[in-house]
Protein backbone atom coordinates (compact mmCIF):
# COMPACT_ATOMS: atom_id res chain seq x y z
CA UNK A 1 0.00 0.00 0.00
CA UNK A 2 1.85 3.64 -1.20
CA UNK A 3 0.99 6.26 1.25
CA UNK A 4 -1.33 9.08 0.39
CA UNK A 5 -2.57 12.34 2.07
CA UNK A 6 -4.92 10.40 3.53
CA UNK A 7 -3.32 7.30 4.96
CA UNK A 8 -0.16 9.86 6.37
CA UNK A 9 -2.41 11.52 9.04
CA UNK A 10 -1.59 11.27 12.35
CA UNK A 11 -5.21 11.10 13.48
CA UNK A 12 -5.88 7.88 11.46
CA UNK A 13 -4.22 5.37 13.83
CA UNK A 14 -4.62 2.21 11.39
CA UNK A 15 -3.20 2.82 8.03
CA UNK A 16 -4.34 -0.55 7.10
CA UNK A 17 -8.07 0.76 6.51
CA UNK A 18 -6.86 3.61 3.36
CA UNK A 19 -6.36 1.66 0.19
CA UNK A 20 -6.33 2.44 -3.02
CA UNK A 21 -6.81 -0.49 -4.77
CA UNK A 22 -9.76 -2.64 -5.73
CA UNK A 23 -10.37 -6.00 -3.28
CA UNK A 24 -11.16 -8.80 -5.65
CA UNK A 25 -11.61 -12.22 -5.30
CA UNK A 26 -9.39 -11.37 -2.00
CA UNK A 27 -6.81 -9.72 -3.52
CA UNK A 28 -6.03 -5.93 -3.50
CA UNK A 29 -5.45 -5.05 -7.28
CA UNK A 30 -4.53 -1.86 -9.46
CA UNK A 31 -6.17 -1.19 -12.97
CA UNK A 32 -3.98 -3.03 -15.49
CA UNK A 33 -3.98 0.10 -17.15
CA UNK A 34 -2.39 1.93 -14.33
CA UNK A 35 -5.41 4.03 -14.56
CA UNK A 36 -6.81 6.06 -11.48
CA UNK A 37 -8.98 8.75 -10.02
CA UNK A 38 -8.72 11.59 -7.36
CA UNK A 39 -10.58 12.12 -4.46
CA UNK A 40 -10.20 15.11 -2.51
CA UNK A 41 -11.86 16.79 0.61
CA UNK A 42 -15.13 18.73 0.02
CA UNK A 43 -14.01 21.01 2.94
CA UNK A 44 -10.70 22.71 1.26
CA UNK A 45 -10.31 20.59 -1.45
CA UNK A 46 -7.07 19.10 -0.16
CA UNK A 47 -6.10 16.07 -2.66
CA UNK A 48 -6.99 12.73 -0.47
CA UNK A 49 -5.11 10.21 -2.87
CA UNK A 50 -5.74 8.19 -6.03
CA UNK A 51 -7.82 5.13 -6.31
CA UNK A 52 -7.68 2.53 -9.00
CA UNK A 53 -10.20 3.08 -11.91
CA UNK A 54 -10.88 -0.65 -13.22
CA UNK A 55 -11.82 -1.30 -16.45
CA UNK A 56 -15.30 -3.10 -17.73
CA UNK A 57 -13.29 -5.95 -18.45
CA UNK A 58 -11.61 -6.27 -14.83
CA UNK A 59 -15.24 -5.14 -13.42
CA UNK A 60 -16.52 -8.42 -15.11
CA UNK A 61 -13.63 -10.55 -13.58
CA UNK A 62 -14.96 -9.67 -10.07
CA UNK A 63 -18.27 -11.40 -11.16
CA UNK A 64 -16.52 -14.62 -12.14
CA UNK A 65 -14.68 -14.15 -8.84
CA UNK A 66 -18.26 -14.11 -6.72
CA UNK A 67 -19.66 -16.52 -8.92
CA UNK A 68 -16.78 -19.11 -8.20
CA UNK A 69 -16.92 -18.47 -4.36
CA UNK A 70 -20.83 -18.68 -4.65
CA UNK A 71 -21.45 -21.84 -3.83
CA UNK A 72 -19.06 -23.03 -1.43
CA UNK A 73 -20.85 -19.65 0.74
CA UNK A 74 -24.25 -20.59 0.01
CA UNK A 75 -23.52 -23.80 1.13
CA UNK A 76 -22.12 -23.26 5.02
CA UNK A 77 -24.73 -23.39 7.64
CA UNK A 78 -26.34 -20.53 8.49
CA UNK A 79 -24.77 -20.26 11.98
CA UNK A 80 -21.36 -20.00 10.29
CA UNK A 81 -22.11 -17.08 7.96
CA UNK A 82 -23.61 -15.31 11.43
CA UNK A 83 -20.27 -15.87 12.97
CA UNK A 84 -18.23 -14.13 10.25
CA UNK A 85 -20.55 -11.54 9.70
CA UNK A 86 -20.68 -11.03 13.72
CA UNK A 87 -16.78 -10.65 13.21
CA UNK A 88 -17.09 -7.70 10.82
CA UNK A 89 -20.34 -6.02 12.88
CA UNK A 90 -17.08 -6.34 16.09
CA UNK A 91 -14.54 -5.17 14.03
CA UNK A 92 -16.42 -1.76 12.66
CA UNK A 93 -17.01 -1.03 16.10
CA UNK A 94 -13.41 -1.29 17.22
CA UNK A 95 -12.33 0.63 14.43
CA UNK A 96 -15.33 3.37 14.61
CA UNK A 97 -12.71 6.58 15.18
CA UNK A 98 -10.78 5.77 12.17
CA UNK A 99 -13.55 5.05 10.01
CA UNK A 100 -15.26 8.23 10.89
CA UNK A 101 -12.51 10.27 10.27
CA UNK A 102 -11.95 8.62 6.77
CA UNK A 103 -15.60 9.29 6.00
CA UNK A 104 -15.05 12.93 7.23
CA UNK A 105 -12.39 13.50 4.88
CA UNK A 106 -14.10 12.23 1.89
CA UNK A 107 -17.41 13.36 2.67
CA UNK A 108 -17.56 16.32 4.65
CA UNK A 109 -19.97 15.31 7.10
CA UNK A 110 -19.92 16.68 10.67
CA UNK A 111 -17.66 13.97 13.01
CA UNK A 112 -20.74 13.01 15.20
CA UNK A 113 -22.97 12.23 12.07
CA UNK A 114 -20.09 10.02 10.95
CA UNK A 115 -19.72 8.45 14.01
CA UNK A 116 -23.36 7.58 13.98
CA UNK A 117 -23.42 6.19 10.85
CA UNK A 118 -20.94 3.98 11.68
CA UNK A 119 -23.29 2.77 14.70
CA UNK A 120 -25.86 2.62 12.36
CA UNK A 121 -24.51 0.53 9.53
CA UNK A 122 -22.75 -1.88 11.67
CA UNK A 123 -25.75 -2.14 13.48
CA UNK A 124 -27.24 -3.60 10.25
CA UNK A 125 -24.21 -5.76 9.71
CA UNK A 126 -25.25 -7.53 13.46
CA UNK A 127 -28.45 -7.73 12.74
CA UNK A 128 -28.17 -9.72 9.96
CA UNK A 129 -25.89 -11.96 11.51
CA UNK A 130 -28.82 -12.60 14.23
CA UNK A 131 -31.02 -13.23 10.97
CA UNK A 132 -28.67 -15.40 9.06
CA UNK A 133 -30.10 -18.35 11.52
CA UNK A 134 -33.48 -17.39 10.96
CA UNK A 135 -34.28 -17.69 6.72
CA UNK A 136 -37.65 -19.19 7.59
CA UNK A 137 -41.05 -18.87 5.33
CA UNK A 138 -44.52 -20.06 6.11
CA UNK A 139 -45.20 -23.71 5.58
CA UNK A 140 -47.94 -25.38 2.59
CA UNK A 141 -50.56 -28.26 3.62
CA UNK A 142 -50.79 -30.23 0.85
CA UNK A 143 -53.41 -30.16 -1.34
CA UNK A 144 -52.91 -33.61 -3.13
CA UNK A 145 -53.69 -36.69 -2.15
CA UNK A 146 -49.91 -38.71 -1.01
CA UNK A 147 -48.15 -35.60 -1.53
CA UNK A 148 -45.56 -33.89 0.64
CA UNK A 149 -44.74 -29.96 0.04
CA UNK A 150 -42.18 -27.81 0.75
CA UNK A 151 -40.91 -24.59 0.86
CA UNK A 152 -37.07 -23.84 0.91
CA UNK A 153 -35.89 -20.57 1.04
CA UNK A 154 -32.37 -20.09 -1.19
CA UNK A 155 -30.05 -17.56 -2.05
CA UNK A 156 -30.47 -15.58 -5.51
CA UNK A 157 -26.70 -15.88 -6.33
CA UNK A 158 -24.27 -13.03 -7.11
CA UNK A 159 -25.91 -9.88 -6.14
CA UNK A 160 -24.28 -6.21 -7.41
CA UNK A 161 -24.66 -3.50 -4.95
CA UNK A 162 -23.95 0.65 -6.33
CA UNK A 163 -23.66 2.73 -3.04
CA UNK A 164 -23.93 7.24 -2.91
CA UNK A 165 -21.26 9.21 -1.79
CA UNK A 166 -23.78 10.60 1.31
CA UNK A 167 -23.62 7.50 3.54
CA UNK A 168 -20.90 6.16 2.14
CA UNK A 169 -20.73 3.35 4.89
CA UNK A 170 -24.33 2.68 5.97
CA UNK A 171 -25.86 1.68 2.93
CA UNK A 172 -23.25 -0.94 2.02
CA UNK A 173 -23.32 -2.40 5.25
CA UNK A 174 -27.30 -2.07 4.72
CA UNK A 175 -27.08 -4.00 1.59
CA UNK A 176 -23.65 -6.13 1.97
CA UNK A 177 -25.28 -7.77 5.32
CA UNK A 178 -28.27 -8.88 4.01
CA UNK A 179 -26.94 -10.37 0.89
CA UNK A 180 -24.28 -12.02 2.62
CA UNK A 181 -26.87 -13.45 5.17
CA UNK A 182 -28.83 -14.96 2.88
CA UNK A 183 -25.97 -16.76 1.31
CA UNK A 184 -25.32 -14.52 -1.46
CA UNK A 185 -21.71 -13.18 -3.09
CA UNK A 186 -21.71 -9.82 -3.49
CA UNK A 187 -19.56 -7.20 -6.05
CA UNK A 188 -20.20 -3.37 -4.97
CA UNK A 189 -19.05 -0.45 -6.53
CA UNK A 190 -18.76 2.73 -4.35
CA UNK A 191 -19.42 6.18 -5.62
CA UNK A 192 -16.20 7.28 -7.13
CA UNK A 193 -15.97 10.52 -5.26
CA UNK A 194 -15.94 8.60 -1.30
CA UNK A 195 -14.48 5.52 -2.17
CA UNK A 196 -12.15 5.03 0.93
CA UNK A 197 -15.05 4.71 3.22
CA UNK A 198 -15.72 0.97 1.29
CA UNK A 199 -12.35 -0.12 0.86
CA UNK A 200 -11.98 0.34 4.62
CA UNK A 201 -14.74 -1.91 5.45
CA UNK A 202 -13.59 -4.31 2.79
CA UNK A 203 -10.13 -4.67 4.63
CA UNK A 204 -12.12 -5.11 8.14
CA UNK A 205 -14.33 -8.09 6.03
CA UNK A 206 -11.11 -9.95 5.34
CA UNK A 207 -9.74 -9.75 8.69
CA UNK A 208 -13.45 -11.22 10.20
CA UNK A 209 -12.51 -14.16 7.70
CA UNK A 210 -15.26 -13.67 4.87
CA UNK A 211 -13.55 -16.21 1.93
CA UNK A 212 -11.97 -14.50 -1.10
CA UNK A 213 -14.18 -13.67 -3.93
CA UNK A 214 -17.26 -13.04 -1.34
CA UNK A 215 -17.14 -9.60 -1.00
CA UNK A 216 -15.70 -7.73 -4.04
CA UNK A 217 -15.45 -3.96 -4.29
CA UNK A 218 -14.83 -2.64 -7.36
CA UNK A 219 -13.72 1.00 -7.75
CA UNK A 220 -13.67 3.37 -10.61
CA UNK A 221 -16.01 6.02 -13.08
CA UNK A 222 -19.49 4.27 -12.75
CA UNK A 223 -20.48 3.10 -16.29
CA UNK A 224 -17.42 1.40 -16.74
CA UNK A 225 -17.99 -0.24 -13.33
CA UNK A 226 -21.75 -0.72 -13.29
CA UNK A 227 -22.74 -1.20 -16.95
CA UNK A 228 -20.96 -4.79 -17.06
CA UNK A 229 -23.22 -5.95 -14.38
CA UNK A 230 -26.27 -4.74 -15.50
CA UNK A 231 -25.61 -6.99 -18.39
CA UNK A 232 -24.49 -9.87 -17.32
CA UNK A 233 -26.78 -13.12 -16.53
CA UNK A 234 -24.43 -14.39 -13.40
CA UNK A 235 -25.71 -11.53 -11.60
CA UNK A 236 -28.69 -12.05 -10.22
CA UNK A 237 -30.35 -9.29 -7.73
CA UNK A 238 -28.78 -5.49 -7.93
CA UNK A 239 -29.47 -3.13 -5.34
CA UNK A 240 -29.29 0.55 -5.89
CA UNK A 241 -29.34 4.00 -3.61
CA UNK A 242 -29.32 7.17 -5.94
CA UNK A 243 -31.43 9.43 -7.54
CA UNK A 244 -34.37 8.30 -9.38
CA UNK A 245 -32.99 9.03 -13.45
CA UNK A 246 -30.38 6.59 -12.41
CA UNK A 247 -32.58 3.83 -11.22
CA UNK A 248 -34.18 4.32 -14.22
CA UNK A 249 -31.36 3.85 -16.61
CA UNK A 250 -30.13 0.71 -14.64
CA UNK A 251 -34.06 -0.25 -14.28
CA UNK A 252 -33.29 -0.46 -18.06
CA UNK A 253 -30.25 -2.08 -18.56
CA UNK A 254 -30.98 -5.05 -16.03
CA UNK A 255 -33.98 -5.71 -17.98
CA UNK A 256 -32.30 -7.66 -20.26
CA UNK A 257 -31.41 -10.17 -18.04
CA UNK A 258 -34.47 -9.39 -15.55
CA UNK A 259 -32.67 -9.21 -12.80
CA UNK A 260 -34.19 -8.78 -9.21
CA UNK A 261 -34.15 -5.06 -8.36
CA UNK A 262 -33.62 -3.44 -4.79
CA UNK A 263 -33.71 0.65 -5.42
CA UNK A 264 -33.54 3.47 -2.73
CA UNK A 265 -34.05 6.21 -5.08
CA UNK A 266 -35.42 10.06 -4.82
CA UNK A 267 -37.10 11.60 -2.34
CA UNK A 268 -39.04 14.96 -1.89
CA UNK A 269 -40.34 14.65 1.97
CA UNK A 270 -43.33 16.75 3.09
CA UNK A 271 -43.33 18.20 7.33
CA UNK A 272 -46.93 18.99 8.25
CA UNK A 273 -47.47 20.54 11.02
CA UNK A 274 -51.20 21.33 12.13
CA UNK A 275 -52.08 23.52 15.41
CA UNK A 276 -52.20 22.24 18.45
CA UNK A 277 -48.92 20.42 17.57
CA UNK A 278 -45.94 20.57 20.45
CA UNK A 279 -44.81 23.77 18.34
CA UNK A 280 -41.32 23.65 19.79
CA UNK A 281 -40.78 20.06 19.70
CA UNK A 282 -41.55 20.59 15.54
CA UNK A 283 -39.15 23.00 15.10
CA UNK A 284 -36.76 21.51 16.74
CA UNK A 285 -37.43 18.02 14.61
CA UNK A 286 -37.96 19.53 11.54
CA UNK A 287 -34.42 21.40 12.10
CA UNK A 288 -33.26 17.77 11.90
CA UNK A 289 -35.17 16.44 9.48
CA UNK A 290 -33.98 19.59 6.49
CA UNK A 291 -29.86 19.83 7.72
CA UNK A 292 -29.17 16.78 8.92
CA UNK A 293 -25.73 15.86 6.40
CA UNK A 294 -26.01 19.11 5.39
CA UNK A 295 -29.38 18.34 3.72
CA UNK A 296 -28.02 15.52 1.58
CA UNK A 297 -30.27 13.42 2.07
CA UNK A 298 -33.25 11.25 0.56
CA UNK A 299 -34.81 11.78 3.91
CA UNK A 300 -34.64 15.61 4.30
CA UNK A 301 -37.31 17.71 4.51
CA UNK A 302 -37.96 19.24 1.05
CA UNK A 303 -41.16 21.00 1.79
CA UNK A 304 -42.65 22.45 5.04
CA UNK A 305 -46.30 22.77 5.30
CA UNK A 306 -47.50 24.89 8.13
CA UNK A 307 -51.39 25.48 9.27
CA UNK A 308 -52.24 29.26 8.58
CA UNK A 309 -53.15 30.15 12.29
CA UNK A 310 -49.28 28.90 13.45
CA UNK A 311 -47.93 30.19 10.29
CA UNK A 312 -45.88 32.94 11.77
CA UNK A 313 -45.19 31.88 15.12
CA UNK A 314 -43.28 28.40 13.54
CA UNK A 315 -41.42 30.56 11.07
CA UNK A 316 -39.94 32.89 13.40
CA UNK A 317 -38.80 30.10 15.47
CA UNK A 318 -37.57 27.83 12.71
CA UNK A 319 -35.16 30.92 11.78
CA UNK A 320 -34.20 31.67 14.52
CA UNK A 321 -32.76 27.85 15.18
CA UNK A 322 -31.39 27.84 11.75
CA UNK A 323 -29.85 30.80 12.22
CA UNK A 324 -28.29 29.44 15.16
CA UNK A 325 -26.59 26.58 13.45
CA UNK A 326 -22.81 26.44 12.62
CA UNK A 327 -21.26 25.77 9.68
CA UNK A 328 -17.98 24.38 9.27
CA UNK A 329 -15.19 21.93 8.67
CA UNK A 330 -16.68 18.69 9.54
CA UNK A 331 -13.77 17.58 11.17
CA UNK A 332 -14.70 20.54 14.03
CA UNK A 333 -17.91 18.93 14.36
CA UNK A 334 -20.36 21.93 13.24
CA UNK A 335 -24.03 21.58 11.98
CA UNK A 336 -23.55 22.14 8.41
CA UNK A 337 -20.60 21.35 6.47
CA UNK A 338 -19.80 21.23 3.10
CA UNK A 339 -21.39 19.98 0.00
CA UNK A 340 -20.23 17.67 -1.92
CA UNK A 341 -19.38 19.09 -5.29
CA UNK A 342 -20.15 22.15 -7.31
CA UNK A 343 -23.29 20.66 -8.73
CA UNK A 344 -24.68 20.56 -5.37
CA UNK A 345 -24.09 23.96 -4.70
CA UNK A 346 -25.31 25.82 -7.90
CA UNK A 347 -28.78 23.33 -7.71
CA UNK A 348 -29.21 25.25 -4.23
CA UNK A 349 -28.52 28.73 -5.76
CA UNK A 350 -30.64 27.51 -8.42
CA UNK A 351 -33.94 26.88 -6.67
CA UNK A 352 -33.36 30.00 -4.04
CA UNK A 353 -33.31 31.84 -7.77
CA UNK A 354 -36.11 30.20 -8.87
CA UNK A 355 -38.52 30.63 -5.84
CA UNK A 356 -37.29 34.23 -5.01
CA UNK A 357 -38.43 35.02 -8.55
CA UNK A 358 -41.78 33.57 -8.20
CA UNK A 359 -42.38 35.35 -5.08
CA UNK A 360 -40.58 33.24 -2.19
CA UNK A 361 -39.14 35.58 0.48
CA UNK A 362 -36.10 35.16 2.17
CA UNK A 363 -35.74 34.80 5.39
CA UNK A 364 -31.89 33.99 6.34
CA UNK A 365 -29.12 32.71 4.28
CA UNK A 366 -29.60 32.21 0.55
CA UNK A 367 -25.92 32.43 -0.64
CA UNK A 368 -22.77 29.96 -0.27
CA UNK A 369 -20.62 30.77 2.78
CA UNK A 370 -16.97 32.47 3.00
CA UNK A 371 -16.13 29.20 4.08
CA UNK A 372 -15.27 27.85 1.01
CA UNK A 373 -16.44 27.22 -2.40
CA UNK A 374 -18.73 24.51 -1.90
CA UNK A 375 -20.14 25.59 1.71
CA UNK A 376 -23.71 27.10 1.49
CA UNK A 377 -25.37 28.67 4.09
CA UNK A 378 -28.11 27.24 5.87
CA UNK A 379 -31.19 28.75 4.43
CA UNK A 380 -34.63 29.57 5.20
CA UNK A 381 -37.63 30.91 2.45
CA UNK A 382 -40.80 31.79 3.42
CA UNK A 383 -44.65 31.89 1.25
CA UNK A 384 -42.96 29.64 -1.25
CA UNK A 385 -45.73 28.86 -4.02
CA UNK A 386 -46.59 25.57 -5.12
CA UNK A 387 -45.06 26.34 -9.03
CA UNK A 388 -41.43 26.87 -7.52
CA UNK A 389 -38.69 24.08 -8.80
CA UNK A 390 -37.72 23.23 -5.08
CA UNK A 391 -41.22 22.47 -4.28
CA UNK A 392 -41.65 19.55 -7.02
CA UNK A 393 -37.57 18.86 -7.44
CA UNK A 394 -35.15 17.28 -4.85
CA UNK A 395 -33.25 20.17 -3.30
CA UNK A 396 -30.33 17.74 -1.38
CA UNK A 397 -28.91 21.02 0.54
CA UNK A 398 -29.63 23.06 3.31
CA UNK A 399 -32.27 25.68 1.97
CA UNK A 400 -35.60 25.10 3.56
CA UNK A 401 -39.03 25.87 1.75
CA UNK A 402 -42.08 26.96 4.12
CA UNK A 403 -45.53 28.00 2.93
CA UNK A 404 -48.65 28.04 4.82
CA UNK A 405 -52.34 25.84 4.18
CA UNK A 406 -55.46 25.82 5.09
CA UNK A 407 -57.16 22.50 5.37
CA UNK A 408 -56.64 18.87 6.04
CA UNK A 409 -57.57 18.05 2.37
CA UNK A 410 -55.53 20.69 0.82
CA UNK A 411 -52.39 19.85 2.55
CA UNK A 412 -53.13 15.90 1.97
CA UNK A 413 -53.41 16.71 -1.77
CA UNK A 414 -50.49 18.91 -1.84
CA UNK A 415 -48.43 16.39 0.07
CA UNK A 416 -49.26 13.55 -2.61
CA UNK A 417 -48.86 15.86 -5.37
CA UNK A 418 -45.32 14.28 -6.31
CA UNK A 419 -43.56 11.39 -8.00
CA UNK A 420 -41.71 10.84 -4.93
CA UNK A 421 -42.57 8.29 -1.80
CA UNK A 422 -39.82 7.58 0.46
CA UNK A 423 -40.97 9.34 3.86
CA UNK A 424 -43.50 12.08 5.11
CA UNK A 425 -43.06 13.46 8.09
CA UNK A 426 -46.62 14.66 10.48
CA UNK A 427 -46.90 17.03 13.76
CA UNK A 428 -49.99 16.66 15.38
CA UNK A 429 -51.41 15.53 18.45
CA UNK A 430 -55.11 14.70 17.35
CA UNK A 431 -55.10 11.16 17.27
CA UNK A 432 -57.75 10.78 14.42
CA UNK A 433 -55.97 12.69 12.39
CA UNK A 434 -52.90 11.04 12.92
CA UNK A 435 -54.89 8.24 11.58
CA UNK A 436 -56.15 9.49 8.47
CA UNK A 437 -52.84 11.41 7.36
CA UNK A 438 -51.36 8.04 8.40
CA UNK A 439 -53.16 6.32 5.63
CA UNK A 440 -53.96 9.24 3.59
CA UNK A 441 -50.18 9.86 2.87
CA UNK A 442 -48.95 8.08 -0.39
CA UNK A 443 -45.39 7.15 0.96
CA UNK A 444 -43.59 4.08 2.57
CA UNK A 445 -43.09 5.67 5.81
CA UNK A 446 -44.63 8.31 7.89
CA UNK A 447 -43.09 9.67 11.34
CA UNK A 448 -44.99 11.44 13.29
CA UNK A 449 -44.05 13.90 15.73
CA UNK A 450 -40.18 13.16 15.46
CA UNK A 451 -37.27 12.58 12.46
CA UNK A 452 -35.28 9.70 13.76
CA UNK A 453 -37.53 6.35 11.78
CA UNK A 454 -34.99 3.89 10.58
CA UNK A 455 -33.04 1.32 11.73
CA UNK A 456 -31.64 -2.20 11.20
CA UNK A 457 -35.33 -3.67 12.23
CA UNK A 458 -37.74 -1.92 10.33
CA UNK A 459 -37.95 -1.90 6.23
CA UNK A 460 -36.77 1.06 4.60
CA UNK A 461 -37.61 1.92 1.38
CA UNK A 462 -40.67 4.27 -0.32
CA UNK A 463 -43.57 4.16 -3.14
CA UNK A 464 -44.28 5.39 -6.43
CA UNK A 465 -40.89 6.57 -8.16
CA UNK A 466 -38.84 6.83 -4.65
CA UNK A 467 -38.01 2.89 -5.06
CA UNK A 468 -38.64 -0.75 -4.89
CA UNK A 469 -38.39 -3.25 -2.46
CA UNK A 470 -37.41 -2.76 0.85
CA UNK A 471 -33.96 -2.69 3.10
CA UNK A 472 -33.94 -3.96 6.56
CA UNK A 473 -35.94 -6.38 8.89
CA UNK A 474 -36.70 -9.68 7.34
CA UNK A 475 -37.89 -8.12 4.28
CA UNK A 476 -34.71 -6.90 3.59
CA UNK A 477 -32.91 -10.44 3.49
CA UNK A 478 -35.97 -12.02 1.44
CA UNK A 479 -35.32 -9.51 -1.78
CA UNK A 480 -31.68 -11.68 -2.02
CA UNK A 481 -33.88 -14.77 -1.75
CA UNK A 482 -35.75 -17.00 -3.85
CA UNK A 483 -38.25 -19.60 -2.99
CA UNK A 484 -38.79 -23.44 -4.09
CA UNK A 485 -41.26 -25.03 -4.02
CA UNK A 486 -41.20 -29.40 -3.36
CA UNK A 487 -43.36 -31.42 -4.00
CA UNK A 488 -42.99 -35.00 -3.10
CA UNK A 489 -44.38 -38.54 -3.07
CA UNK A 490 -42.15 -41.40 -1.34
CA UNK A 491 -44.20 -44.04 -4.34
Amino acid sequence: MSETALSARSDIEDKALVRSFSYINGKWMAAQSGESFAVTDPANGDHLGDVAAMSPEESSGAVGAAQAAFPAWAALLPQERATILRRWFELQLKHKEDLARIMVLEQGKPISEARGEIDYGAAFVEFYSEEAKRPNIEGVTSHLPDAEVELWREPVGVVALITPWNFPSAMLTRKAAAALAAGCSVVAHPSGETPYSALALAELAERAGIPAGVFNVVTGIAPTVVEPWTHDPRVRALSFTGSTNVGKLLYRQSAETVKRLVMELGGHAPVIIFKGANLDVAVEETIKAKFATSGQDCLGANRIYVERAIYDDFCAKFIDATKALTVGNGMDDPDIGPLMNEKAVQKQEEHVADALGKGAKLAFGGKRHPLGPLFYEPTVLVDVPADACIMTEETFGPVAPITPFDTEDEVVARANDSEYGLVAYLHSHEPRRIYRLSRALQYGMVAVNRTKVTGAPIPFGGTKQSGLGREGARLGMEEFTEIKYICRDWA
